[in-house]
């Protein structure tokens, strides 16, 4: 811990994130002894202001941690009524018979929701049983005890100056000491890469893999809007540059959520997922449904995409990783509220337990058991070669291989391929750009296609300018000349919100420049940059997109 002093305050458990699985755990911790005393730390603005997810969301977590959410009023009106899956090619597509598809990819009993609105209920909930949740309290460094333990977190510093000073209305932010510490943050969290780094959680799993998932709300037509219908696609305009797809959910009050989503191992740095995703608006099937609407609002974030074999030991001393800090997506299912409330209760129960015991500080080992023997690990082992399968063999052999295991697995326990290991991390999958063409991209219409800084007016996402950079480089030489020497500068493409660019004046060399006021929190810059250059971290306590209903 820095010399800075700090007043400090002591709880049964400190839970960094507001997202469904912090949210989960504390509620499940007060459900066990009202007692507990617990609290949720949550960066954004406010619970919700940074929580983008698709969503298509199974029930079964809430189901199991809250019975009787319906007649508690939880946000799930909008049931799946209807289920599409296409291949596009550039002027039309292929509509796969539902019948094609594993049980398991069936969303008839899902609901089509707001995850942010979710949460917002969720922390009512919390807050019902007396939890504690702070807003605006980033959580950008941890405490650690004298025996190496995980303690606490330091939390609501505000106020330093861009080279990281004290500035004159600088708060030094207070230590939050728990008996355990819930690491909830989300994909890429600063606090779960130090603690998986210091303790070697990942020694024995996979690399991560990740996929930037970026998405638009739109008010459409009402004779277009299909209520609970739920559409995804693969193919155009990935092509064989790139994996991934899209959805369209078919939300109330005449909404849609387009989304789009780029597996980040692709190799072209020269591709550029945000452009992906305008041009896939003008496919013939989406400009017509979307012809007329508006966009309302935009917003991005990596996607956790490893899946069973990624799993890092999820047990630290003196805490747990909890959902997307841990990896708990299931990607062929695009889903993952479902296994971030499994978590959050089985570590909220592990927790009970050890501190019903007396103990404190020390790894609960019963919920790393729990998260892979347990729902968690039933819903990931049998679909986790497919995202291996579609990266060796591309769209058409990694849908059919990928779709064979996956049968085999969800019904008889047994995969054909076995186990199989992603290879690469996607930063190392980048390839020296001599090696490609650039690609040439439509210009936006400004009616379907936006540019980005327009789009990202609609994150509402904002930054106090004279904070320090939250975006660290180890090295402010490596941009210039290795990211743009070597890979033509793909930071300037991979990220959704125009953070980064390179600038050129006629006689001088190029300049790196960061518009951290720009960022909307997806934490891609930190997973694709091929020298692993950038490291993200938290800005101070409710900067950054504020999201209404995403």
């Amino acid at each position: 811990m820095s010399e800075i002093e700090r007043e400090a305050m002591d709880y049964d458990v400190v839970i960094v994130g507001a997202g469904p699985s912090g949210l989960s755990a504390a509620i499940r911790l007060k459900q066990l002894d009202p007692e507990l005393n617990v609290v949720v730390l949550e960066k954004g603005s406010e619970v919700g202001a940074h929580i983008v997810s698709g969503a298509v969301m199974d029930p079964a977590g809430l189901e199991a941690l809250i019975p009787d959410w319906k007649e508690r009023g939880a946000p799930l009106r909008t049931k799946v009524k209807r289920d599409e899956f296409y291949v596009l090619g550039e002027g039309g597509g292929i509509r796969l018979p539902n019948m094609m598809m594993p049980p398991l990819m069936d969303n008839h009993h899902c609901y089509i929701v707001s995850l942010a609105n979710v949460c917002r209920w969720m922390a009512e909930q919390a807050e019902e049983l007396g939890v504690e949740i702070f807003p605006g309290m980033a959580c950008s460094e941890l405490v650690y005890g004298e025996n190496g333990e995980v303690r606490g977190v330091v939390a609501g510093e505000f106020g330093k100056n861009a080279d990281g000073t004290p500035g004159p209305g600088y708060e030094p932010g207070m230590v939050l000491n728990g008996k355990y510490v819930f690491i909830s943050e989300g994909v890429r969290g600063s606090l779960a890469k130090e603690i998986i780094a210091k303790y070697a959680l990942d020694a024995d799993c996979d690399v991560p893999k990740f996929g930037l998932g970026m998405k638009e709300i739109w008010e459409i037509d009402p004779a277009k809007h299909r209520e609970g219908t739920v559409t995804h696609t693969m193919g155009w305009p990935l092509g064989s540059n790139a994996g991934g797809g899209s959805f369209i959910y078919h939300m109330e009050k005449n909404q849609v959520c387009v989304g789009f989503v780029v597996h980040l191992n692709y190799a072209n740095p020269y591709l550029f997922p945000y452009m992906e995703f305008q041009r896939f608006k003008h496919h013939p099937m989406v400009a017509d449904l979307l012809k007329g609407g508006k966009r309302v609002a935009y917003g991005a974030r990596a996607i956790s995409e490893g899946g069973f074999q990624s799993i890092p030991k999820s047990a630290f001393p003196g805490g747990v990783l909890l959902g997307c800090s841990a990896g708990l997506i299931n990607v062929p299912r695009i889903k993952g509220i479902h296994n971030a409330m499994h978590s959050g209760k089985a570590a909220a129960e592990a927790a009970f337990a050890a501190i019903g015991a007396g103990r404190g500080g020390d790894e609960l080992a019963d919920y790393d058991d729990a998260l892979r023997t347990g729902p968690v690990g039933q819903d990931l082992k049998p679909v986790r070669n497919v995202k291996p399968l579609w990266s060796k063999f591309g769209l058409v052999g990694g849908l059919t291989l990928g779709g064979l295991d996956m049968w085999l697995g969800s019904k008889t326990g047994w995969n054909p391929f076995g186990t199989m290991s992603h290879g690469k991390t996607d930063a190392a999958a980048t390839r020296d750009a001599r090696e490609f063409r650039p690609i040439d991209y439509p210009k936006p219409d400004g009616v379907l296609s936006f540019d980005r800084l327009t789009n990202v007016s609609f994150a509402m996402t904002n930054h106090e300018e004279s904070q320090p950079c939250h975006l660290k480089l180890a090295d402010p030489d490596v941009p210039v000349k290795v990211d743009l020497g070597k890979y033509a500068g793909p930071s300037a493409r991979y990220c959704p919100a125009g953070v980064y660019e390179f600038v050129e004046e006629e006689g001088k060399q190029p300049r790196f420049v960061i518009n951290f006021q720009n960022c909307v929190h997806c934490k891609t810059c930190d997973i694709k940059d091929p020298a692993q250059n950038i490291t993200w971290t938290v800005p101070q306590g409710g900067d950054g997109p504020n999201y209404p209903n995403m």
